[in-house]
């Protein structure tokens, strides 16, 4: 067998024909007419379908063509040049076959035919034969053979998702131990917590990037949990989740060599129709990312805020200004937080896509896989820029005392000691008597051991105090 790659001719070309006519393919491309047809209609998104589900189809295809050449449904020579061929595209081989636009019409039927077509004249090649034999390898009767896009296309999001889902629980398990050592470092460090942009009660910093750290760390848990809702799978249901035109061996042969290709915990759907036609699990899963973007939006946000009041220090990046020397602004942060509106803008657009399909199918299929895998790769980026930008993160210790000792309600840590009255009458008399510190103030007044022991870290730390 071949194992050379051709090269595209240019100027030439060769003849394919479908249900609508004759058209003709640059000679040199693996694709074929549907390819082709696909290729000059839709230009939406100005992306490709993304390259972690061409891998998934990929491997959808090679899992169908062991169970159809096991079962004897495929000869196996056939079969043999086309499991080759779907290797070769599961390893990103091939990739710039795949010029489809990430958008399109049709539940994702043109993507599921440009791997079709890509896999049957890479096989064809393989055997040393020309490209559109098809009377020998055909892109339907052979590699789509007892599938449907219907079902080929739910199952390759759902293995793609779940590859994904891995890489982002890996991030996100990566920045709860980030911000847990910021949670350490920041342990001494005491300052004012505020509560509606106001000083409030103090806290250490360590406890602020304590509470990022639990946040994030629920996010990590979320995430874990939604591999339960992306491996159920649907293949072998073909058009509508009835099997119909599939062997019943195959419909159950082909799910088990997927699972056992992809090394993934993929079961059948019980029932197929359901499957098929419900993506609500889709969903649900875009819901718990949502969840993690508005976590890093309000962790972001927060990094502003502290950064503002000079509290901590971020990394200085880059310069800030075209015409303000000096200025060094947030950039990551913001990015950060722009990257979560983005993802939750998907997932509304992603609920939308699921809510509006129709019976037996979910058209917007196509919509659908941008958005999950896109929300999954950006909010992973997000994760891992903030990571780096979280570990230099440096603790302004004298902002931090000065903000503590010039805030009246600075008294409220000694409610417990001296009781809300007591307490409320020296925030009073701190207030109007135009003291510039209030811990001089409070040590004349109450001795530096109480005020010591009040605002020490463990005293913050401890959870209420003792009676």
């Amino acid at each position: 067998m071949k194992n050379t790659i051709a090269v595209p001719t240019p100027g030439k070309n060769r003849l394919e024909q479908d249900a609508l006519g004759p058209m003709e393919i640059p000679a040199g491309v693996y694709w074929g007419i549907h390819t082709e047809r696909a290729h000059r209609t839709f230009h939406i998104a100005g992306r490709p379908v993304a390259p972690v589900l061409i891998r998934a189809l990929a491997e959808v295809k090679r899992a169908s063509c062991q169970a159809n050449a096991e079962l004897g449904f495929l000869e196996k020579t056939r079969a043999a040049a086309l499991e080759a061929a779907c290797d070769e595209v599961a390893q990103g081989k091939l990739a710039d076959q795949f010029p489809l636009d990430a958008l399109q019409g049709g539940a994702g039927t043109s993507t599921n035919m440009n791997v079709n077509e890509v896999l049957a004249n890479r096989a064809l090649e393989i055997l040393g034969r020309s490209f559109g034999d098809y009377a020998y390898l055909h892109p339907l009767d052979h590699v789509n053979l007892h599938q449907s896009t219907n079902d080929v296309y739910p199952t390759a999001l759902r293995v793609a998702a779940l590859r994904e889902l891995k890489s982002l629980e890996g991030a996100v398990t990566t920045l709860q131990g980030a911000l847990q050592a910021k949670e350490q470092e920041f342990a001494g460090v005491v300052k004012m917590g505020r509560t509606e942009m106001v000083e409030a009660v103090p806290m250490t910093l360590g406890m602020e990037f304590s509470a990022f750290a639990e946040a994030i760390a629920r996010d990590r848990w979320r995430i874990f949990k939604c591999a339960e809702r992306l491996r159920v799978i649907n293949l072998g249901g073909t058009a509508v989740g009835t099997g119909l035109t599939a062997p019943q061996t195959y419909i159950f042969l082909a799910a088990e060599r997927l699972r056992n290709l992809t090394g993934l915990n993929l079961c059948r759907a019980e029932n197929l129709v359901d499957a098929t036609a419900n993506q609500d699990a889709l969903v649900e899963v875009a819901g718990i990312l949502k969840a993690h973007a508005s976590n890093l939006s309000k962790l972001a946000g927060d990094l502003r805020l502290l950064a503002a009041s000079d509290e901590i220090h971020l990394p200085a990046l880059q310069a800030g200004s075209s015409i303000m020397p000096g200025k060094v602004n947030p950039v990551v942060p913001e990015a950060v937080l722009q990257a979560s509106l983005w993802a939750q803008a998907q997932e509304a657009a992603l609920t939308q896509a699921v809510q509006r399909s129709s019976l037996q199918i979910c058209e917007f299929m196509p919509l659908v896989a941008d958005c999950l895998l896109g929300m999954m790769e950006t909010l992973r980026q997000a994760d891992l820029l903030l990571i780096s930008h979280i570990s230099g993160v440096q603790a302004n210790a004298e902002v931090c005392g000065d903000r503590l000792w010039k805030a009246p309600t600075l008294v409220t840590a000694l409610v417990g000691e001296i009781g809300y009255e007591a307490a409320g009458k020296l925030a009073k008399e701190f207030k109007d008597g135009g003291y510039p510190d209030i811990r001089l103030f409070l040590e004349e007044r109450l001795g530096k051991d109480l005020l010591a022991k009040a605002l020490s870290p463990a005293a913050l730390m401890t959870l209420g105090h003792k009676s």
